[in-house]
């Protein structure tokens, strides 16, 4: 069958458009598409900057070597821990670049976006720039998509295939238990307060890839989830409280935490309390990383608790 030149031009085009890497003219760049335009980067980089918790999650798990990253009182998770050390320089926080030590640093690459999106103007006027964000719409297939350009982009294709199928054979072999296991709650505590997170959220992963049931419904969820009451979550009865602490994410000490907020005579009436299944998640890592590691950390605690639900009398 003979197609249309103009409709063979149009596919053609937006092949180009959608294609996350391409090789540059200089067999030595790369062109990278991302969430802020389209960056030709050097291939295998030697001096990298990482200011995205998620990103820096994903590198790590291909073995990219970083110079610098943010550190601040929001320490990073056990996983990234090495990070917190001074064999890496400070690049500022999470939210505002160190410009200065970034330009002593002299870096061939800065893996921007996330918190400090705002930064990317003046950022690339220090080195190529590239903002590889999380869509929590379309988790897993954008994270996949940012773990094969990292392994592009650092020559460790082969690496980047091994920890994407790791991570879909771990899918596949959870939801054969948890897309039965009943409703559940993504709740996240902050200052007291409670919100839920619904599908389609940042912290919706346990119900669009994990297939648990959820236990309400929301029209829209804000960046931090809709504030909920005891009495709320009582009415919605889940099966599952999945608990992220924010407070603990971000190192702040005062204030009540997780357990004692949801520790009162409504939350105790449901039957996530009352068979022992509210679960507390690593806050830090969600909440801070939230890469591919954080996420696979995140189904070996679900797992571990959906084989001890099943010992339950």
């Amino acid at each position: 069958m003979r197609f249309p030149q103009a409709l063979v031009s149009t596919l053609f085009s937006i092949m180009l458009l959608s294609a996350p890497v391409a090789l540059a003219a200089d067999a030595a760049t790369l062109e990278i598409v991302h969430a802020q335009g389209t960056t030709a980067v050097p291939k295998n980089p030697q001096r990298v900057v990482i200011l995205s918790p998620a990103t820096l999650d994903i590198a790590d798990a291909l073995g990219v070597k970083v110079i610098g990253v943010p550190q601040t009182s929001a320490h990073y998770p056990a996983h990234l821990a090495k990070y917190n050390d001074s064999a890496y320089f400070n690049a500022g926080t999470l939210f505002e670049p160190d410009y200065e030590a970034l330009s002593n640093a002299k870096p061939d690459l800065i893996l921007a976006g996330a918190r400090a999106i705002e930064a990317y103007g003046k950022l690339s006027e220090i080195a190529p720039t590239i903002s590889l964000d999380l869509d929590p719409k379309h988790f897993v297939q954008s994270l996949t998509e940012r773990t094969e350009q990292l392994g592009t982009i650092f020559d460790k294709q082969e690496k980047a295939r091994e920890v994407i199928a790791a991570f879909n054979t771990q899918i596949a072999d959870l939801r054969k238990e948890s897309t039965h296991a009943g409703s559940a709650m993504m709740l996240m505590i902050n200052g007291g307060k409670i919100s839920a997170h619904s599908p389609g959220s940042r912290f919706g992963f346990i119900y669009d890839v994990l297939g648990f049931k959820p236990a309400t419904s929301f029209p829209q969820t804000g960046k931090h989830g809709n504030a909920v009451s005891p009495e709320f979550i009582m009415e919605a009865n889940p099966d599952w409280l999945f608990v992220l602490d924010r407070d603990s994410a971000i190192g702040r000490k005062e204030g009540a935490s997780a357990q004692q907020v949801l520790d009162n005579p409504l939350v105790r009436k449901t039957n996530a309390w009352k068979k022992q299944q509210v679960v507390y998640l690593d806050s830090g890592s969600l909440y801070i990383a939230g890469g591919i590691q954080s996420y696979s950390n995140l189904m070996t605690q679900v797992k571990q608790v959906l084989d001890k639900a099943k010992t339950q009398p």
